[in-house]
């Protein structure tokens, strides 16, 4: 899809990483009559969790973002996703023909408010599926069960910290079929994410090569893709990762609604099958080797440090006043191999020495 192309359907009035319930309500508000908004359920803190309907197709697909309150770049690509079904476009108007989609863009809607991971009593609602000891992940299960999905859609963000394989390749959009078992055996319904993973895949190869990874299949059946896998429902687990540059994640936020209207259109097309499940295991494997900034030779900037040592630093998003800051972090310091940065710094030269020392916050780092 052409920037142009998406600039016409992108919100615009969604921007940045900071993304909560009150954000998104007006443009709840004004969705087509035929685009069902409801109130499932409510938070720890009594906020409301809200969900849209929209199609009658008989193929039934469910996705929730936020369900890690910090994470939301995929809550901005779903408003841009019901943009563009809103549209008389062939493929949009074929989607809601043949599928029923239920949205929730904000399940945790107390930890989006606090810009955490966890909901209000602390708890990883991914971590809950199980035993379903928070109200939002008994209004997910119910949704589920009322519902009863063909396919299930698991939005996320992942760190800055992922790249692809051993290439310097930032992880920009990472997926996962989620395993159903310790073996990590590959069911039909497994094998069905896979495949749908596989198309969105190369849809993606056209416009960032080299930049879409694969999570890792570790199974957990605390959970909620695993358990839904083991519910025989395919399920596909949808990580946001970085761009360059792009730390309010308003490019990869692109990424990601394509991904989506890519699989919308596999699905209502009927056309899953026609992707090699062998293509899925090609993706190469997510790997931790990026630091936000690394800082090579750094005995020369301070001679405290030995000689050939490295400092990797991470940034850090911290909510102040109701924006998202990134304070710089000194993860690691010594011989660093292998690894990364999103900028990077040679003290061996004067020019990247002068340039660094515009990092105030990083200088203090290494002092």
């Amino acid at each position: 899809m052409s920037q142009k192309k998406y600039s016409a359907i992108k919100e615009e009035s969604i921007k940045g990483r900071y993304v909560v319930g009150s954000d998104i309500d007006g443009y709840l508000g004004k969705l087509p009559g035929d685009f069902k908004v409801e109130t499932i359920g409510r938070s720890v803190q009594d906020r409301e969790i809200k969900m849209v309907t929209l199609g009658d197709g008989g193929t039934k697909i469910l996705m929730w973002s936020q369900m890690h309150g910090n994470e939301s770049t995929t809550t901005k690509a779903v408003l841009d996703l019901l943009n563009f079904l809103k549209t008389d476009e062939q493929k949009a108007l074929s989607i809601l023909k043949n599928c029923t989609i239920k949205i929730i863009p904000i399940l945790n809607p107390d930890g989006a408010a606090a810009y955490t991971r966890v909901n209000a009593n602390q708890v990883d609602l991914n971590r809950d599926a199980q035993q379903r000891t928070q109200p939002e992940s008994v209004v997910l299960r119910n949704v589920y069960e009322g519902f009863n999905p063909d396919f299930c859609f698991n939005l996320h963000d992942q760190r800055t910290i992922f790249n692809v394989g051993e290439t310097p390749m930032p992880a920009t959009v990472s997926f996962l079929a989620p395993a159903q078992d310790e073996e990590r055996s590959i069911s039909q319904t497994r094998g069905m994410s896979m495949k749908l993973i596989v198309a969105m895949n190369q849809e993606l190869q056209k416009i960032i090569p080299g930049q879409v990874g694969r999570y890792d299949d570790g199974f957990n059946s605390n959970c909620i893709g695993d358990t839904f896998q083991m519910l025989n429902t395919p399920t596909i687990l949808f990580e946001a990762g970085h761009y360059k540059n792009d730390y309010q994640r308003e490019e990869t936020r692109r990424f990601i609604y394509i991904a989506l209207e890519k699989a919308l259109d596999v699905i209502a097309k009927n056309e899953v099958n026609n992707y090699n499940i062998k293509e899925y295991a090609q993706i190469p494997n997510n790997n931790k080797l990026y630091y936000d900034v690394l800082i090579n030779n750094i005995h020369l900037f301070n001679p405290k440090y030995k000689k050939g040592e490295s400092a990797g630093v991470l940034f850090k998003e911290t909510l102040i006043n109701g924006e998202v800051v990134f304070k710089e972090s000194l993860e690691d310091v010594g011989i660093l191999e292998g690894v990364y940065g999103h900028k990077t710094f040679n003290c061996l030269n004067d020019s990247d020495i002068q340039e660094l020392e515009k990092y105030g916050e990083v200088c203090l780092l290494l002092k």
